[in-house]
């Protein structure tokens, strides 16, 4: 069995799927129908920059999911290979179930970079800029983080955002909590903690805001029945009705993604074989998740008729 998996936000860069653009026209309709639903030319953004415009949330957001699905589309017409023939189920981290939940028809392509622009500015918007942060954490499993957490929240929030793979946990919540957690890391046997570079404490309660936002325009763009199941993460348990994803997908802008459970529920459900399309960010997280996992990363041209060979 094998799942497709799908990045998520920091695997963007200046560049990113310009080769493909170049060598295929089913990539080029892709970035083409993006930018008509945007109302912008974010495909210049991507091939271009510049890099701090490209990396705010409301771009970066489209823009990954928008060259996953461009490499799953020159995957399917120019080298031949379904994502129904060659796929079991889907999965993809944040911003990356969008991009799962178009790639097996339950939003349109239209649809889904219309709700990752909302989404990515609703993030932004619900939290002051410098009010709020992330931190990773390397060399800590789940529960030193959540006992880093509440050691450092004092009545603030700092929360587990992201349990990426069992060396590698996000804290995120107010800025002077992720500060002190950081700050802490030695007290709790964790390796190295880092503040991230980003613009809002992303999958936290901070971000209720955002959640009642997305609420919102799901009401109104609902998703529409999966050709796969989907294992999404803040329940890391694979899903197939449309009502319960839509609710799943609110609850994610706040909840935790639960990445590394995912990944072990998909190998317990019998997946052997994960192929990330667009990043080479998500799969490493199922290599150290799972050592005995097969993990493919799929992002040039060479990349993917290398895979389709494999396929034959």
């Amino acid at each position: 069995m094998r799942a497709f998996i799908f990045p998520g936000q920091g695997s963007q860069k200046v560049g990113m799927g310009a080769d493909l653009a170049d060598a295929s026209a089913a990539a080029r309709e892709v970035f083409g129908e993006v930018d008509e639903a945007l109302k912008q030319n974010l495909s210049k953004l991507m091939r271009e920059g510049p890099e701090d415009r490209l990396t705010l949330t409301e771009n970066a957001q489209p823009a990954i999911m928008a060259n996953a699905i461009a490499t799953l589309r020159v995957l399917e017409r120019d080298f031949g290979v379904k994502l129904l023939q060659a796929a079991n189920c889907v999965a993809g981290h944040s911003l990356g179930e969008y991009t799962a939940l178009a790639s097996i028809g339950a939003f349109s392509l239209a649809d889904t970079a219309r709700l990752l622009k909302l989404r990515g500015w609703a993030m932004q918007a619900a939290v002051p800029v410098g009010e709020g942060t992330m931190a990773v954490l390397l060399g800590a499993d789940i529960d030193q983080a959540k006992a880093l957490a509440e050691a450092a929240a004092q009545g603030e929030v700092c929360e587990v955002a992201n349990d990426n793979d069992p060396t590698q946990v996000v804290l995120s919540g107010h800025t002077g909590a992720i500060e002190r957690a950081v700050a802490l890391v030695k007290e709790h046997g964790i390796k190295r903690g880092m503040i991230l570079n980003v613009s809002a404490p992303f999958h936290s309660s901070l971000m209720a805001p955002a959640a009642a936002r997305m609420a919102e325009a799901l009401a109104e763009t609902r998703p529409q029945a999966f050709t796969l199941p989907l294992y999404a993460n803040v329940t890391a348990a694979a899903v197939a009705d449309p009502d319960a994803e839509s609710a799943l997908l609110v609850e994610q802008v706040t909840g935790r993604v639960r990445w590394r459970e995912s990944v072990l529920a998909m190998r317990a459900d019998g997946v052997e074989s994960f192929v990330e399309l667009g990043g080479k960010v998500v799969g490493p997280m199922v290599s150290r998740t799972d050592k005995e996992a097969q993990v493919t990363s799929l992002v040039t041209m060479a990349d993917l008729e290398a895979f389709a060979k494999e396929m034959v």
